[in-house]
């Protein structure tokens, strides 16, 4: 039996194990925020027929309409002339989830392409061969859904397996399909405008998208029949539970098919298997509890000039972390995700590119944020995710890079400015609070000295269409880049300009009265190497938007500063972060500080959030003796515009938090696991702050966040370190019973394995063994100090709840014999009371009965 120690140590376990578990389940059962808007359809499905001569009574295949007239199926399904694709539900999905995405695919292309500024950035990397938007998509999508059943496919590896087979079916039925169509035109003397498919594009969610990787290594998938394939929050890498061996070996079959698919094979002549394929794939980011960011990573499966993953908070127009089934609805990817797939269409051949490159580079120009690009200067983010980047070695590549120039589309066209409208700026910092049509001088030489050498700019002014930089070798009077002699030509950098989500717009009090400063839309970030060799740098504001005839807004809002980044950097160490649980950290910035705050965390926020919060403390307003606090914050509203923070994870990406007051910085990052990317340790937050007002940043490290996410990202290692811990309690009392000796308890073989000595044998072999795998393979794994604290945790909340889950059998136990001792004493004294004798008599009596029968 334990001594007084013994159970102080389990007491002191069970407690702690206790203490988190509560923290973890306050934090998950709370909904998450979701900032989704709901999409709208009219959708009706038209059921695929099977030939006769085959038989799929228990999957069905569909073709998807969008509209509310009722139609005719047959004619409907005669006048097939589109670009397929095939939608795969997930795990106990339905076909008909595939209505968001289809319906925004056919709003999409009867509206046609919308505006560049709106879901292509002007500094995107690439573009077409044909920079020119087409005013109408080359060919519309048909959307086809199969229908599962339902099935829990993340269960068992058979129903993979009989899903795959049904996938590979329909993408066959669905390309015969278009050949019976065209013939049955054909007899009608109809004319046909474009070619048949030869490929079908399949879209995933969760275990779909695992099946729609299955589907195109199955022997029986016809050549060249897929090359495209989009999942959404599907796991990759593994299963997320692997209840059966049957998943487990599936998943490493077809993960190692896909491996060798893109490997060249013993002639150089012939290309690989799947050097033609694509593959794309959408997390959910922090709030999928289900999918984590790292289940849904391609590394080590599809090599970047073939795919990449992007975080739902990450991808364009979006910029939202979303549940696991919101990522099917929600409206602002749905939106983006139709563009994204119509914009996949050749304008000529109006049939999804043929170039695998042409493909990537459109994926990444449609959904990819240059963001972590503009953000090269920071630590910790230049060459992080490289993979998620794409290389431009390739002669399709650079058919699709731009040139040289960053010059704003010829469609813009401004009026050449004379120098009575121009003003030139005397000091670090410039403000513009009106479109006022003037152009402002800065010169950087005399601005950027003293090591203020970098430049930054936000504003909520429309790039090329409100506002435009330039870089200037002189001062010159034309601001027409072909009245400038070519030896003194002018750069303009307005293309490198970074979208980024604005928070509300503010609310005018009355008509005429001020506003409060509009959120920032979009920024830009320039190195003392992009400026070198220009003396001088012109921001020029137009006077009225013209592109689409859109009004301007409401309030006008552009800021620019030198900077030098050196003084707004601040390191936060473990223990100052951990320290800042019970005593925030506190930083104070002062008036005409650098507008870029850059905080670099020695932790990851995913595994330890941080709450982070901005007072504003002043605005250049004299106090006055009884001028109340929401007086003075709202008038520095007036002033200032509110904060943006950005939250850079080398897994999912980038996270934009705009209006930033107060909230739980957290990032979808797993440190500490072995597949763990290198820049997962650490997370750096930039924070663009006005220099116009003063600001105290509090940091508190989240302890209720920090449970949640130890317990999403690290339940299955808990759940092992568990079943060890019983098997070791098994094990001491098979060493008793041999010897002959008292079977100690598990309560007591646990408390015997939390003693020093057997808890550093069972916690640092192991490690032991980590380090020695570190010394004889270069593989990169996670830093040491992360996975000691992670595994330590780890294996005393396991020991928790291994006497938690012992009490409570020994209590259920312990109550279940008292009833049952309480029944049979009350049912014997019954018998034994005053009614015995006439139990008696009617139980010789049934027993009579029996025997006459």
């Amino acid at each position: 039996m334990a001594g007084f120690g013994g159970n102080c140590r389990l007491g002191a376990v069970l407690f702690f194990s206790a203490w988190i578990t509560l923290a973890a389940l306050n934090r998950l059962v709370r909904p998450a925020p979701n900032g989704c808007q709901m999409t709208y359809m009219y959708p009706t499905y038209i059921p695929i027929h099977a030939p006769n001569n085959v038989s799929s009574d228990r999957y069905g295949l569909f073709l998807y309409h969008e509209g509310w007239k009722e139609i005719d199926f047959n004619e409907r399904v005669r006048n097939l002339d589109g670009v397929p694709v095939l939608f795969i539900p997930g795990n106990g999905g339905s076909y008909k989830q595939v209505r968001s995405f289809a319906a925004e695919s056919s709003r999409a292309y009867q509206n046609g392409p919308l505006e560049p500024s709106f879901y292509r950035e002007p500094s995107s990397a690439f573009e077409l061969e044909d920079s020119s938007l087409p005013s109408q998509y080359g060919r519309i999508l048909d959307w086809f859904t199969v229908d599962l059943e339902g099935e829990h496919s993340a269960m068992d590896g058979r129903i993979l397996e009989e899903h795959t087979e049904y996938v590979v079916y329909a993408i066959h039925r669905i390309l015969d399909q278009y050949k019976e169509s065209l013939l049955a035109r054909s007899k009608d003397g109809v004319r046909s405008t474009g070619n048949l498919p030869s490929s079908v594009m399949l879209v995933g969610h969760s275990m779909g998208g695992f099946v729609a990787r299955a589907a195109l290594v199955h022997p029986g998938l016809r050549k060249s029949a897929v090359e495209t394939i989009l999942t959404l929050s599907s796991p990759h890498q593994y299963p997320p539970v692997a209840l059966q061996p049957s998943l487990g070996h599936f998943f490493s079959h077809v993960n190692e098919e896909w491996r060798n698919g893109y490997k060249k094979g013993v002639s150089h002549t012939s290309s690989p298997k799947l050097s033609n394929v694509v593959v794309v794939s959408i997390s959910g980011g922090i709030h999928d509890y289900q999918i984590r960011s790292r289940l849904a990573a391609l590394d080590g499966i599809v090599p970047s000039t073939h795919g990449f993953m992007v975080g739902s908070s990450s991808v364009k127009n979006v910029w939202l972390s979303m549940e696991h089934q919101s990522i099917l609805w929600c409206n602002q990817l749905a939106v983006q995700v139709a563009h994204t797939l119509l914009s996949m269409i050749d304008p000529v051949g109006r049939q999804p590119f043929l170039s695998s490159q042409k493909r990537v580079f459109v994926f990444a120009e449609m959904l990819q944020s240059v963001v972590p690009q503009s953000l090269s200067w920071m630590n910790h983010v230049s060459g992080s995710q490289s993979s998620n980047f794409l290389a431009s070695d390739t002669r399709e590549a650079g058919e699709l890079q731009r040139n040289d120039t960053l010059f704003c589309p010829p469609s813009v066209l401004w009026t050449s400015d004379g120098l009575e409208k121009d003003l030139h700026i005397q000091s670090n910092l410039v403000t513009v609070l009106a479109m006022d049509g003037r152009r402002r001088w800065l010169d950087i030489k005399k601005l950027g000295s003293n090591g203020r050498g970098h430049f930054v700019f936000v504003t909520n002014l429309a790039p090329c269409s409100g506002v435009r930089i330039h870089l200037w070798p002189e001062k010159h009077r034309s601001s027409i880049e072909n009245e400038v002699p070519a030896s003194k030509r002018i750069v303009e950098v307005t293309s490198k300009m970074v979208h980024i989500p604005a928070g509300p717009a503010p609310k005018q009090v009355e008509p005429g009265s001020q506003t409060e400063q509009p959120p920032p839309s979009a920024f830009l970030l320039l190195s003392p190497e992009d400026m070198n060799g220009y003396n001088f740098m012109t921001i020029s504001v137009a006077s009225r938007q013209t592109i689409s005839g859109r009004p301007p807004p409401a309030a006008s809002m552009a800021v620019g500063q030198f900077f030098n980044p050196v003084e707004g950097t601040s390191a936060l160490s473990v223990g100052r972060i951990v320290h800042s649980s019970y005593s925030p950290e506190e930083i104070f910035l002062k008036e005409d500080h650098p507008m870029a705050l850059t905080l670099s965390f020695s932790v990851s926020l995913g595994l330890l959030p941080v709450l982070l919060s901005l007072k504003t403390t002043g605005c250049g307003i004299k106090n006055i003796g009884d001028q109340i606090e929401a007086d003075k914050n709202n008038l520095c509203k007036l002033r200032c515009f509110p904060p943006v923070a950005l939250a850079w994870d080398s897994v999912s990406g980038i996270h934009i938090i705009p209006n930033i007051y107060s909230e739980t910085v957290v990032v979808d990052s797993s440190p500490a696991t072995w597949d763990s990317h290198q820049g997962a340790e650490k997370t750096t937050v930039l924070v663009l702050a006005d220099p116009h007002c003063s600001y105290k940043v509090s940091l508190r490290a989240s302890l209720g966040a920090a449970t949640s996410r130890f317990f999403l990202l690290y339940s299955s290692e808990i759940l092992g370190f568990m079943i060890a811990i019983i098997l070791f309690g098994l094990m001491r009392q098979s060493l008793a019973w041999e010897r002959d000796s008292s079977v100690p308890s598990i309560l007591s073989a646990i408390e015997t394995n939390l003693k020093p000595k057997p808890l550093m044998f069972l916690c640092f072999t192991p490690i032991l063994l980590f380090l020695a795998f570190l010394f004889f393979t270069t593989q990169q794994n996670p830093r040491f100090g992360t996975f000691l604290f992670v595994t330590v945790v780890c294996y005393i909340v396991a020991n928790g709840f291994t006497i938690l889950v012992t009490l409570s059998s020994k209590l259920i136990l312990y109550v279940a014999a008292i009833l049952h001792v309480f029944a049979k004493r009350r049912w014997q004294s019954w018998e034994d009371g005053a009614h015995s004798p006439l139990v008696r008599q009617f139980l010789a009596f049934s027993f009579s009965f029996q025997s006459l029968r």
